[in-house]
């Protein structure tokens, strides 16, 4: 049985040059579950986990339908009350934003042959041996980016500021204005990832 591996299958998502650059981005389908809080903090840690193992459940249900697949890497989509912190740009919210005010969108995509009524019966499974709570709170989502401005950051999250420094540059200079969530795909395990060596795709939906 062949295994399908979205990030062979979807490349040009996956992947990102480490100057900023604008791409066109596919409509795609993911599960998902929502937080706010410290992304160091337990209950990050815990919605991470509550995710892949539903993720995990649902591979295990199409495996059995002899359409196997690799579980694809960690996204996220991140935003903040804008009225509460005005005037910020891509590059200071991360910086000037507490992170305890930070909400976020984990998200896991998901093959096109994947149907929303099989998620329920993954949570049900996840629910009923592994005692993940959690896992009734992850939902199926779909997302169109369309247009958006990206570029490949390598290296700890603290200096993410720097490259993100270099696409609100890039905003600006193609007279662009953002058009959606902060976007991060998180190509390396930062949980057993040196920070020095973490790759981190940075994407800012625009028009």
């Amino acid at each position: 049985m062949e295994k399908l591996d979205l990030a062979k299958k979807h490349k040009s998502y996956f992947t990102a040059k480490p100057k900023p650059e604008l791409v066109e981005i596919e409509n795609a389908q993911f599960i998902s579950i929502c937080g706010k809080g410290d992304p160091s903090g337990q209950q990050f840690t815990d919605n991470i986990e509550a995710l892949y193992t539903v993720a995990y459940a649902l591979k295990f249900i199409y495996k059995a339908k002899e359409k196997d697949f690799v579980v694809s890497k960690l996204e996220g989509l991140w935003w903040f009350d804008e009225e509460k912190f005005c005037n910020k740009t891509i590059a200071s919210s991360s910086v000037e934003v507490p992170r305890s005010e930070w909400e976020y969108r984990l998200l896991i995509r998901l093959p096109d042959f994947v149907a929303e009524h099989d998620l329920e019966k993954a949570k049900e499974t996840v629910l009923a041996k592994k005692k993940t709570a959690l896992a009734g709170k992850v939902e199926y989502f779909t997302m169109s980016e369309g247009k958006s401005v990206q570029m490949l950051h390598v290296g700890p999250f603290s200096t993410e500021p720097q490259s993100l420094q270099q696409i609100g540059a890039f905003i600006e200079t193609h007279k662009l204005s953002r058009n959606g969530l902060h976007h991060e795909i998180y190509l390396s395990d930062f949980r057993k990832t040196e920070p020095g060596k973490l790759k981190t795709i940075l994407r800012e939906p625009v028009k």
